[in-house]
């Protein structure tokens, strides 16, 4: 970035602060703040740390989905979040099992908690559970506002790990074309929601590995805006999902960049820090060929030797079929084999194949794609 631009970022981005700082205050001398909330997203740990992030805002009770709420229903609950009252300068402090670590929110009112322990987390238990309360009095007469965020830590019997990204992977969405992506995300909800025919299954399958039971960690990395979490991970729990963090971005402009950071770098970002933090392990890497996902996964193949064993493209973009073929033949010669799939039913067969999941799964997972189809029809 040239330096003038650098110049002009750090003068717009100086004014987006006041503008929220004043913004806030108003919110609060009108009356027109009375709740606060806590919004505490899932984090993921070792034995030496843990790490979460979160955010405080206005609570402007959106509520669970409900299978016979309207598009215009759904349309509001979008609405409030993304029009979001972000809280700022905010104080929050995280405990677990006597430690204790304190952030103050941004301007956005996001947060970060990067908590050392002094010695392992001890026990069979994969998510662990941190307090987090709002120490700072944002509103008059406000109890302190306490939640509870959920870090997942891995076993010793992890046999790999999984990064998926969401949009047009898990779930149609249309990423590639605007309007039909506008329509999906503004007028549906986590109920009508439905994920490609046995992802579910096949995701579980994955999560349970030749243990029998949910041991492998997932972790979901989207350029899918924050504002959407609480809907991504109601629609992950009601359709079955295995759990994990969502890696989500913020939009609009921050001090490095006039409207987010590209999908690419967000991904890549992503993907490090996990592999900072969950080291040792191997992971399967599943995209899809719509948003540059193969250039991305040849290019952290690249920067992690070593560190990923499988990699899956769903084919949902006729146009880039060769482009994605040709990065196949590059990430082949490094060593990882890469599938361009049209069918869930192909990557269930090559992972069985593998032995990364019990061929017994293979009926469940075609009984479960039946299912899957159906209700699509509906």
């Amino acid at each position: 970035m040239s330096q003038v631009k650098k110049k002009v970022l750090s003068v717009l981005y100086s004014i987006k602060h006041r503008l929220s700082r004043t913004k806030l205050w108003l919110g609060k001398k009108l009356g027109l703040i009375r709740t606060v909330m806590i919004m505490p997203y899932q984090g993921f740990g070792n034995g030496k740390e843990l790490f979460f992030l979160g955010r405080v805002l206005m609570d402007r009770g959106i509520g669970a989905s409900l299978l016979e709420d309207s598009k215009w229903r759904n349309f509001k609950k979008m609405y409030k979040r993304f029009m979001s009252w972000e809280i700022s300068e905010a104080r929050v402090e995280a405990s677990f099992e006597g430690i204790t670590k304190s952030a103050i929110t941004d301007s956005e009112g996001y947060f970060e908690i990067r908590m050392e322990l002094p010695q392992p987390i001890k026990g069979e238990n994969r998510w662990q559970k941190i307090r987090v309360e709002l120490v700072d009095q944002v509103v008059k007469n406000q109890q302190p506002p306490v939640a509870y965020s959920h870090v997942f830590v891995p076993s010793e019997h992890v046999e790999f790990g999984v990064i998926s990204d969401i949009d047009d992977t898990i779930v149609p969405t249309g990423a590639t074309k605007m309007w039909a992506m506008v329509k999906t995300t503004f007028l549906g909800n986590a109920m009508t929601r439905v994920p490609f025919p046995g992802v579910a299954a096949f995701y579980q399958a994955l999560s349970k590995g030749l243990m029998g039971h949910e041991n492998n960690p997932f972790f979901y990395v989207s350029s899918s805006p924050w504002n959407l979490y609480d809907f991504l991970h109601e629609l992950m729990s009601i359709h079955h999902l295995p759990q994990g963090p969502l890696m989500l971005r913020d939009v609009g402009l921050s001090q490095e960049h006039f409207f987010a950071g590209s999908h690419t770098v967000h991904k890549l970002v992503q993907i490090e820090r996990i592999f900072d933090i969950i080291r040792d392990i191997p992971f399967i890497l599943i995209g899809d060929s719509g948003q540059h996902d193969a250039e991305i996964y040849l290019q952290v193949i690249r920067d992690f030797p070593g560190r990923v064993k499988m990699v899956y493209i769903r084919d949902v973009d006729p146009v880039s079929h060769q482009k994605v073929l040709k990065i196949a033949e590059e990430i082949g010669k490094l060593g990882v084999e890469m599938m361009l799939i049209t069918d869930t039913i192909e990557a269930t067969h090559h992972a069985v194949s593998k032995g990364w999941i019990l061929k017994e799964d293979i009926a469940h997972i075609v009984e479960e794609k039946k299912e899957d189809e159906k209700v699509a029809k509906l």
